[in-house]
């Protein structure tokens, strides 16, 4: 793609990045084809392609971020599906990231806008603050379908969103959690913002699972949110925060003992973390540890294909669907490890159709556009119940919340599932189905049995 900056502009280091972005683009329109906003819209703007140009004029201008490039920019995902797509490799994801930097910092939005964005930045990735949302959420909930009649629909989606199937769970503290047995391996959990309270047994899966293989779990002081979610709304100083905070966080863990890994359960975290690296590369201070600290960072299910697991003590007859979150399959491009463990846990795995396209979670995506939003999940429950599976599993909170209650078919974390498969508890959303699983004793004792009777 031609551009037209000023050699003044290029002077400036992001410009200069933009600019080599810009010129990868050979506006072929692969990317539309597999772009959500655009399969629903078939508005060339609300493409990957079409959002490319408008970020290159803006970019170009020099200018504040007009409200066109404002309101289709702010439609964007960051699924990034057209990543994948790309045969040209563009970067889209760091240049839509330069764009929504550029317009929280040029555009001047409604004072609705900015109030619900403030919130969300002061709440969400706060676990504290979160949890007693959540309560507060509980008792506003009758009241949503109001919210939305006078004009509030981002409370009333806050509200449908807020659910917990329960009691908030309690956050995981800070500290050590051995291995049984010999310790093999010891590694750092990443315990997350919204997880926590919203589904405390992904995290009580994931360390059952590790330390059940030797694996010693560490909870550092003072780790906090990964700076996604104010990442993605263009709020860059308080996701750099927050990245300083975890490098800091896991950097003296490492002066202790060696890390073998940090272990991330949620994929929209992963893809951030794994991020650092470009994130901090201009502050001298970090670059060195975020990279470290980057070349450390697994997905769980990155980790568990790994090391060797014990040999499920269950087998079942249940179809898995398996949701890979847009953050899972284009944003680490993990896509063999998380349905191989599923299989090897002894469930089969069903593929869904359309399985690229997003569920419409996209962090605060569902709250900031909940018709596009909705649209998406609705499109991907019909896709999940074409195959009519037993279950869903995926590796994302974001998606099981956006998911869970929009259909009768049960959704867990991909985690949960192999932690049952190899003695852990029944998910409390499988309930129904657990009389379906069998352990391997009483299948092997099933044929002397029938003899002797």
């Amino acid at each position: 793609m031609q551009t037209n900056f000023t050699s003044e502009q290029l002077d400036h280091p992001r410009t200069a990045e933009a600019e080599k972005i810009l010129r990868t683009c050979v506006h072929c329109g692969l990317c539309t084809a597999t772009c959500p906003t655009y399969v629903l819209l078939g508005d060339e703007r609300d493409s990957p392609r079409g959002r490319i140009y408008l970020m290159k004029e803006m970019f170009e201008s020099g200018g504040g971020a007009s409200k066109e490039v404002a309101y289709h920019v702010d439609r964007c995902l960051s699924c990034l599906s057209c990543v994948t797509t790309c045969p040209s490799g563009v970067d889209y994801m760091h240049l839509v990231d330069m764009a929504r930097v550029h317009i929280e910092k040029t555009h001047k939005r409604g004072i609705k806008e900015r109030l619900i964005r403030k919130i969300l930045a002061a709440v969400l990735p706060d676990p504290k603050r979160f949890s007693l949302a959540l309560r507060a959420a509980a008792l506003a909930r009758p009241f949503r379908k109001l919210f939305s009649l006078i004009g509030l629909k981002e409370i009333s989606a806050m509200l449908e969103l807020a659910t917990t199937r329960g009691r908030v769970g309690r956050l995981v503290e800070p500290g050590v959690i051995p291995a049984q047995g010999k310790r093999l391996k010891r590694v750092a959990l990443l315990t997350g913002c919204a997880q926590q309270p919203l589904r405390p047994a992904i995290n009580a899966a994931t360390i059952r699972l590790l330390t059940r293989h030797g694996v010693e779990v560490v909870i550092a002081e003072k780790q906090g949110c990964c700076g996604a979610l104010v990442h993605h709304m263009g709020l860059e100083a308080q996701a750099i925060d927050a990245a300083r905070r975890n490098v800091d966080a896991w950097s003296a863990l490492m002066r202790h003992e060696p890390l073998d890994a940090i272990i991330i359960n949620a994929s929209g975290c992963g893809t951030m973390v794994k991020d650092y690296g470009h994130l901090l590369n201009r502050d001298a201070g970090y670059r060195s540890r975020a990279e470290t600290i980057v070349a450390l960072t697994r997905d769980i299910t990155e980790f568990l294909a790994e090391i060797e697991l014990d040999a499920p003590e269950q087998w079942s007859d249940l179809k898995v669907a398996y949701h890979s979150a847009c953050s899972m399959q284009h944003g680490q491009q993990l896509n063999i490890q998380p349905r191989a463990l599923i299989e090897q846990a002894g469930f089969t795995v069903a593929e869904i159709p359309e399985g690229h396209i997003c569920c419409g979670s996209a962090g605060t995506y569902n709250i900031l556009q909940p018709e596009l939003a909705n649209e998406l999940r609705d499109r991907k429950i019909r896709n999940i119940e074409s195959v009519a599976p037993d279950l869903v599993a995926t590796g994302n909170i974001g998606c099981i919340t956006q998911l869970q209650g929009a259909s009768e078919i049960p959704i867990v974390h991909t985690v949960e599932l192999l932690d049952w498969a190899r003695g852990g508890p029944c998910p409390q959303e499988l309930r129904a189905l657990e009389g379906r699983m069998k352990t391997i004793r009483s299948l092997l004792n099933e044929p002397a049995a029938a003899v002797a009777s």
